[in-house]
């Protein structure tokens, strides 16, 4: 028997080969084919590789028949439906490391020529043949302090190569533990305006709803004028708006940018101005990324058509109809549970703690998986996957503890999620009815029967008169609509969980907290 791949878009030759040489793999390389015609041809294969240049939408599934793999040759995966393809048990898998080196010396190369403007003393000597050497006065990088925004696999290469330039370094990412930083001899700090002091900034993070447009006017404000910006990670983490003029202004000297948010990025108003320079997303383009990235989807490919494992996977690597019915919804219930505790306790992580009482107890490795995604999404995004999520938490020093009992207290099926960090410890719980209506049972110590979507404020407060009645004045007077009000009381607090509407505004929740009664007020969104 053999297993047919077939490779959607193009990627380097050694991925092809190594795709010819397996005995029981059937590849056909369909990258030049028309996309209309391409999704005649899938109807029989087994897995699929692309790149960007195909959308694995609804009508990419609807024609791909019994395909049990989509292989993303890069890192993100924004043209794939992952939903979509966990609906239809399609694992979804990318390449998350291959082209880290190629995106850390891309980001070096766009700070060397905010500096000293290599391109345009190239235009101005070969295109205008002009000898003027006194219009390319740079500065030095020695002595100029950067801040990184993110400080993973790229951000802490970036962080090791500009200290090579006798720079001063100072990183700033709050899912990490602070010694990742001090051990490389770079500075740490959880002050988010710290690195907007810096002389130059540079960005390493997904995008995600914490992380899209996390640069904006406020943010720019702060910086010192002539601040120089680099963002080779993705597009939309600067808002383009307000980079746009702080750029005009002056206030932002120079931008390196590689990565815009809509790309192709041929009409941006930002290539108009003189000082940004920009590269088209090419972080992965150098020779051995590209090698690395085909080999590696490839090798995936492989595995995912023999069925011997899923390297990266992105979503559940089974089938829906191989499950209990009972199961898929604690297990997103779990993902949510995890999700909405990172939020509430802000902080490094330190330890993790999942518990499952009664017959859903039986997949309490699965549980974890689902938990530990859940939590670690927030700093990670598509970069957190049901395979590696246990591997990064042992990474990252995380403790993970697990514990059953066959019947539960109060419920059916019962499942708690507890995760520390250096600051503080929250519990959440919840369970299932009729196997689909997901609840949120318990946080700490206060019982609820809620379900966890949307857009809500977790308030505390000590157990006074008056308070809900302020709470609710402040959010109307911001015209934040109340869609839903739980409250809980125990041992002289109480707890409210405020289902909303709309976002609700920094000032409102500044607002919440100066309530005198407030303990502590955050906003969390599902």
């Amino acid at each position: 028997m053999k297993y047919k791949v077939i490779v959607c878009d193009h990627i380097h030759q050694s991925g092809l080969d190594l795709l010819n040489a397996q005995s029981d793999i059937q590849m056909e390389n369909l990258a030049s084919l028309p996309k209309d015609e391409l999704l005649k041809k899938i109807t029989n294969a087994d897995v699929v590789i692309t790149r960007s240049s195909t959308d694995v939408d609804e009508h990419f599934l609807a024609s791909s028949g019994q395909i049990r793999a989509v292989v993303r040759a890069g890192v993100g995966v924004d043209n794939v439906d992952i939903d979509g393809c966990s609906r239809k048990g399609v694992v979804v898998m990318n390449v998350p490391t291959a082209n880290t080196i190629a995106a850390v010396e891309l980001t070096m190369a766009h700070l060397i020529n905010a500096l000293r403007n290599f391109p345009g003393a190239n235009a101005q000597l070969k295109n205008e043949r002009k000898w003027k050497r006194e219009d390319w006065y740079g500065v030095e990088l020695k002595g100029k302090k950067l801040g990184i925004i993110g400080f993973g696999n790229i951000g802490s290469r970036v962080g090791i190569r500009a200290k090579a330039f006798e720079m001063e370094v100072l990183a700033y990412d709050p899912y990490i533990l602070p010694s990742k930083a001090t051990d490389l001899g770079i500075a740490y700090t959880k002050n988010f305006d710290d690195i907007l002091s810096c002389d130059i900034i540079t960005i390493h993070t997904p995008k995600n709803a914490q992380t899209k447009d996390m640069i904006k006017a406020s943010e720019f404000a702060k910086m010192k004028d002539g601040v120089i910006l680099i963002n080779c990670a993705r597009g939309g983490l600067y808002n383009e708006a307000d980079l746009y003029q702080a750029l005009k202004n002056g206030k932002v000297k120079w931008a390196g940018l590689d990565v815009f948010n809509k790309e192709p990025a041929i009409d941006n108003a930002l290539l108009d101005l003189p000082n940004v320079y920009v590269t088209p997303h090419i972080g992965a383009n150098t020779l051995e990324s590209q090698e690395k990235i085909s080999i590696q989807a490839a090798e995936a490919a492989i595995e995912a058509a023999r069925g011997s494992s899923y390297p990266n996977a992105l979503n559940l690597p089974v089938k829906e109809s191989e499950l209990p019915k009972m199961v898929k919804p604690y297990l997103e219930l779990m993902q949510k549970l995890g999700f909405l505790a990172v939020q509430a306790n802000k902080g490094v992580i330190t330890s993790i703690h999942i518990q499952a009482q009664g017959e859903i107890s039986a997949y309490i490795d699965s549980l974890q998986t689902f938990g530990l995604v859940g939590a670690l999404n927030a700093s990670l995004g598509d970069k957190i996957n049901y395979v590696n999520a246990p591997f990064i938490a042992k990474e990252r020093g995380i403790d993970i503890e697990i514990s059953t009992k066959e019947q539960s207290d109060t419920y059916k099926n019962h499942i708690c999620l507890t995760l520390n960090t250096q600051n503080e410890s929250i519990a959440l719980s919840g369970t299932v009815f009729e196997d689909k209506h997901l609840r949120l049972t318990s946080i700490n110590q206060f019982q609820f029967d809620i379900e966890p979507k949307g857009s809500m404020i977790l308030f505390r407060n000590t157990d006074v008169p008056g308070v809900i009645g302020l709470v609710g004045s402040i959010l109307g007077n911001h015209k934040v609509n109340i869609a839903d009000f739980r409250l809980a009381r125990q041992n002289k607090e109480a707890m409210a969980v405020i289902i909303v509407d709309t976002q609700v505004p920094e000032l409102a929740l500044k607002q919440l907290a100066e309530i005198p009664a407030c303990l502590s007020v955050t906003m969390l969104n599902l």
